[in-house]
């Protein structure tokens, strides 16, 4: 029974945060358009150099979409609540914290995986790029499974809006930055210098963007794909509950100190 009553909960979070991109759908067109126009941006740059680079970087570029989405969502869903003035209401609602962030984070998983759909339709299109090989169903799973790694990281970002509501949200940007340069989203990582390729080794966006570009291009089966997709679940039932572990001691000090109030 608490069990239910924990996804029902989570649902209204996932029905609201849907709710307000209805609300503000012209906001969210004019953001797809961007990720649509910064792909195929990218894949003009690589189509000079050859389709092998075209493709590769394409890849990339999606990727990169899908991370900084699930960024922006989890980090806006508290940030939002911050201006509005409302985040104090919700944290002392009769709402687990977990069921919270539950439904925050399946909502930004679920809205990541549309866009990056669209946006791949797009990209197919415009460049007609032949997808008959492709392992679709492996490109999809990767990317659900590769979001319970992004939503952990997510979620150590979003305490950044919480204890700061004027510039909380854009230092989350900094997390974003690392993992583009450390994950190999527009370049192998063996050109990275000695001293900081380690770190791209303990990336999930290294081995989601490899499985991804296996999928796509090379048409790698299941089988083939399964050890990264149980190494990210893995990832991603480590990054998770630490996460909100973090987030919820984030919450405790920024109850203790007064840091929730609308000025920051």
């Amino acid at each position: 029974m608490k069990l239910r009553a924990h996804a029902y909960g989570s649902i209204a979070f996932i029905e609201r945060n849907f709710a307000l991109i209805k609300r503000y759908a012209g906001w969210e067109l004019v953001f797809l358009s961007y990720n649509i126009v910064n792909a195929l941006a990218i894949g003009l740059i690589g189509a000079t150099t050859g389709k092998e680079m075209m493709l590769y970087l394409i890849v990339g570029a999606m990727v990169w979409g899908f991370l900084s989405i699930l960024f922006h969502e989890i980090s806006e869903s508290i940030a939002w609540e911050r201006w509005e003035g409302t985040i104090e209401y919700t944290f002392m609602a009769p709402i687990h914290r977990f069921t919270h962030l539950t439904g925050n984070c399946l909502h930004a998983v679920a809205y990541g995986v549309v866009r990056s759909t669209l946006i791949l339709i797009v990209v197919v299109f415009f460049f007609n790029i032949s997808i008959h090989n492709a392992n679709l169903l492996g490109l999809v799973i990767i990317l659900i499974v590769s979001g319970l790694s992004f939503v952990g990281l997510g979620l150590v970002a979003a305490i950044l809006p919480l204890l700061s509501t004027e510039k909380g949200v854009y230092a989350t940007h900094i997390f974003e930055a690392v993992l583009l340069l450390i994950s190999g989203v527009y370049y192998e990582i063996d050109v990275l210098p000695a001293w900081i390729r380690p770190l791209s080794y303990i990336s999930p966006a290294t081995y989601t963007l490899r499985a991804m570009r296996a999928a796509l291009l090379e048409g790698a089966s299941m089988q083939q794909l399964l050890p990264t997709i149980l190494l990210l679940l893995g990832v991603g039932f480590i990054l998770v509950p630490l996460g909100m572990f973090i987030f919820r001691e984030a919450e405790y000090y920024a109850k203790k100190t007064g840091k929730l109030k609308r000025s920051g």
